[in-house]
């Protein structure tokens, strides 16, 4: 047993519960080898840590905080529910909280689909939700296969796992029914797996998928679902066409293959719909809802078709599925999104960041992509010396992202890295984003990219991603170049009604220890990692 040594005479609180946190904690530890930072305190979209210093929020607890940190709406909530003295847990019995979370999701469902809904409550994460799934279709159809996509995230348990398309973690674990998975090619058009692009390369991912299943040699396991994401979060921010939704709904309905359409990040407004589906008007079979769904609280819910409700009492159980405290958290987001009109809110800034970050791209050669929808936003990064592939598009460059998201992080700003080669940053934050917030976001991430390009080149200015492009939208005009941008560190006044304050920039180069982690008081970031993975 690793005993944790004492807090030297020079050591900062926050070096100390780092140091603390590495002497104790697994080496599966995700985020905070990317952020070796200590919060205390968040209100909206800012986090303050004990050291004073503050940070904007582009993670968003991997996209859990629709309304940020400690809204108030969220906060009487569960003031609310404690002061009436409801039960907290109580298994998965029915409560006047349990009732009024059904009523609040239902009202915001697919046109057509809540009137012949059923919900399952689900142990309290993703990962749990997308195994009930493929377990009722699985016992609803007789089959075991499931049909899945490159790119793909749903999740670390076995069969979530094994229909994710990343292979680094599940590499190393035997079984999970990988077997049992055709992977299908999902449209990229920045990276085209057939390398075309396009409305070309969406043609051939819906041709390759038809007849793939139809061979009667082609090796599919008889398919119990389809599982797709309508955006992949993990994977980069890549946006599926509508048209290839449509086609992948029309390949399964004449299959009688059910559908099963994982909602964990997308859901709750992020994708400028409240369902990322509904841009399709795709209505699927199984949608599989976490993250934002319980407000910022552990919850996860599958909602299905009746006609595939045919598993036993008892099929999918688990102990954490009657949290009090979420469903009220749950019930207050869902209608707080509905009412305040965060969903055509995200879809307004999300498209004013993606073009002024599209505009960045031109001054920026190392930005090889810029994509996303609403609020869930990418920026692949690349390297402009490597071959272009027959797309045109550059190498991915991993180690320029984990430069990146360590120069953002110096700014004050919180972004995590995903994508096929962890080279994408993924911008997911709070729909109550105000727009001096969505423009100061977009200037760290410029002064980042261009820091981390000048610094590589061996001098502040000029260089291969010479040249500026300006802006203008929510949060004013704003210049970028490779030089450094926006002189002097500046400050954000949020008028959000979370109260969130002013929002300082945070400078700091970092330090590293001698074993590769941050040396006591130091706010930088190592970057040996790769990015996170949540459910």
């Amino acid at each position: 047993m690793t005993v944790p040594r004492p807090a030297g005479p020079s050591e900062t609180p926050a070096g100390s519960i780092l140091r603390r946190q590495r002497e104790r904690e697994s080496s599966a530890r995700t985020y905070a080898r990317s952020f070796p930072i200590v919060p205390a305190r968040a209100q909206g979209m800012v986090v303050e840590g004990v050291d004073g210093r503050r940070y904007l929020d582009c993670l968003s607890g991997a996209g859990s905080l629709a309304l940020g940190h400690n809204h108030p709406v969220v906060r009487e909530a569960l003031r609310r529910t404690l002061d009436s003295g409801a039960p907290l847990h109580v298994l998965d019995l029915a409560t006047p909280e349990k009732d009024d979370f059904t009523d609040a999701l239902f009202a915001t469902l697919p046109k057509g689909f809540a009137d012949r809904a059923r919900i399952h409550f689900c142990g309290p994460a993703g990962t749990d939700a997308v195994e009930a799934a493929l377990k009722l279709t699985q016992t609803a159809t007789g089959r075991r296969g499931v049909l899945a996509f490159t790119g793909a995230y749903h999740g670390m348990t076995a069969g979530a796992l094994a229909a994710s398309g990343t292979v680094a973690v599940k590499e190393r674990v035997a079984g999970g029914g990988a077997g049992e998975v055709t992977r299908l090619p999902y449209p990229y058009a920045y990276r085209c797996p057939f390398g075309v692009g396009g409305e070309g390369g969406t043609d051939l991912a819906v041709t390759y998928a038809e007849r793939l299943l139809d061979d009667p040699a082609g090796g599919v396991v008889p398919p119990a679902a389809m599982i797709l994401e309508a955006v992949q979060g993990e994977g980069g921010a890549v946006v599926a066409p509508d048209r290839w939704l449509r086609a992948m709904r029309r390949i399964t309905s004449e299959r009688d293959i059910p559908l099963i359409v994982d909602e964990v990040q997308t859901g709750v407004g992020r994708t400028g719909a409240f369902w990322a589906v509904e841009h399709s008007g795709v209505v699927p079979d199984v949608m599989v809802m976490s993250k934002a769904v319980g407000g910022g609280l552990p919850m996860a819910v599958i909602v299905y078709d009746e006609r595939y409700d045919g598993w036993l009492p008892g099929a999918h159980t688990g102990t954490f599925r009657g949290n009090t405290l979420a469903m009220a958290a749950g019930a207050a987001t869902l209608r707080y999104v509905a009412r305040e009109g965060l969903v055509a809110r995200a879809a307004a800034v999300g498209a004013w960041m993606t073009a002024r970050l599209e505009e960045l791209r031109g001054a920026l050669p190392v930005i090889g992509d810029v994509r996303g929808r609403g609020l869930m936003i990418g920026v692949e990064l690349v390297d402009v010396a490597g071959p272009l592939d027959a797309c045109g598009a550059y190498p991915a460059d991993p180690d320029l992202a984990r430069r990146v998201r360590a120069a953002c992080l110096e700014r004050g700003l919180i972004v995590e890295l995903g994508g096929r080669y962890d080279a994408t940053l993924r911008l997911l934050p709070p729909l109550t984003i105000t727009d001096e917030e969505a423009g100061e976001v977009v200037e760290r991430v410029a002064e980042a990219v261009a820091a981390v390009v000048a610094e590589s080149l061996g001098s502040g200015s000029g260089g291969r991603s010479g040249g500026t492009a300006s802006g203008s939208g929510p949060g004013g005009p704003t210049t970028y170049g490779v030089g450094g941008l926006a002189a002097g560190w500046g400050v954000v006044a949020s008028d959000s009604d979370s109260d969130s304050g002013s929002v300082a920039r945070v400078g700091g180069e970092a330090e590293a220890a001698g074993d590769g982690s941050v040396a006591p008081g130091a706010d930088g970031v190592p970057g040996a990692d790769a990015s996170a993975r949540e459910r």
